[in-house]
């Protein structure tokens, strides 16, 4: 029998979640604390268990726009997806709620893998699990949304390899970079709260070169000053002679550490501080313990087309895998509105 109950303990809900399969660092207590003070999101978090273990875990943020409500499950909910009878139970119960809540849209986009390599290459796997949970979707009325809020494919590196197999499998070009940086004097160390102003610093210069968007520094201050002082993020910082060049930001829960933030100068970058700080940023997780390295974020489409490209580039040349998952899908409780959901509702909803 599965009982279903609200948790509203920070250490009850991370602890179960933690232990779960595709379990995600967006699902935890303090992502869903966050999101309810910068974006006046409510979380509530369901809890699936089974003789008082918890099966399945779903955080559900709920936020008013306009007439509307958008109710998003952000890389979630986790559980065991080739479980087809709990599959099944928890998206039905999410379709409950949605349902009681009237003119509703609810968004989920779980880390369930559909494939795996190039679409169409010699290397291409297809998970079939992945499929099976898409078909399940389609037959339950819910909809593939071209809005993808997170990244629907990434670049994934096991961590149970050596070092030494880590590096060996990595291009011949990214490995001489990483040498390049340690004869160029690039010093890596590992940041603190101290330095939030210089990272937001760095990140403000590196969208004003790459030409997108950044949010205030009360915004990432938040974000970055939780996670660290919760223990879920780490930040790492290149310096030459003293002087910081770049930085990654690293966020970890569970089994698996994500590069969610990079940023670097306009001066020094022929001393490839990136290329360094990923291989240090790869090291540290792997001494953590973690399984997996998500890259986070790999193209839609597969040439020089899609904006992801160039960071792609980047990213392919230490060699994990191409990782494709099920990607975002919508459930409408009321499919008439659905257009005015696209329109209004998907631009609240918001990355990282």
């Amino acid at each position: 029998m599965l009982t279903i109950r609200e948790i509203d303990e920070r250490e009850r809900w991370n602890a179960n979640l933690r232990n779960l399969p595709y379990a995600h660092v967006l699902q935890t207590w303090e992502w869903g604390e966050f999101k309810r003070e910068t974006g006046r999101w409510m979380p509530l978090r369901l809890a699936f268990e089974r003789e008082g273990k918890a099966v399945a875990a779903a955080s559900i943020l709920t936020r008013s726009v306009g007439p509307l409500k958008v109710i998003y499950v952000s890389k979630g909910p986790a559980l065991d997806y080739a479980d087809v009878g709990l599959t099944e139970r928890v998206f039905g119960e999410l379709e409950t709620r949605a349902d009681g809540f009237g003119d509703v849209w609810l968004k989920i986009d779980p880390d369930v893998i559909t494939a795996t390599g190039l679409p169409n290459a010699p290397e291409e796997c297809i998970h079939h699990v992945g499929g099976g949970i898409s078909k399940m979707l389609r037959r339950r009325g819910w909809r593939y949304s071209d809005s993808q809020v997170q990244f629907r494919n990434t670049l994934t590196i096991d961590l149970r390899q050596s070092e030494d197999e880590i590096l060996a499998a990595m291009s011949g070009n990214t490995r001489r970079k990483i040498r390049v940086a340690a004869k160029k004097g690039v010093v890596i160390r590992v940041a603190s709260i101290e330095d939030l102003p210089l990272l937001y610093q760095l990140y403000q210069v590196t969208g004003e070169r790459d030409k997108f968007l950044i949010r205030s520094f009360a915004y990432y201050r938040r974000a970055w000053e939780q996670f660290m002082r919760a223990g879920l993020a780490q930040a790492l910082i290149a310096e030459h002679k003293g002087v910081a060049i770049a930085h990654v930001i690293l966020f970890h829960f569970g089994s698996t550490c994500w590069y969610f933030y990079g940023a670097s100068a306009n001066e020094e970058r022929e001393r490839m501080p990136n290329y360094a700080l990923q291989w240090a940023a790869i090291r540290w997780a792997k001494a953590q313990g973690y399984k997996v390295y998500d890259m986070w974020g790999a193209p839609d489409v597969f040439d020089e087309s899609d904006s992801m490209w160039g960071v792609y580039q980047f990213k392919r040349g230490f060699r994990g895998k191409l990782t494709r998952h099920i990607g975002a899908w919508d459930f409408a409780a009321r499919p008439t509105l659905y257009y005015i959901y696209h329109q209004l509702a998907s631009r609240f909803l918001g990355a990282i």
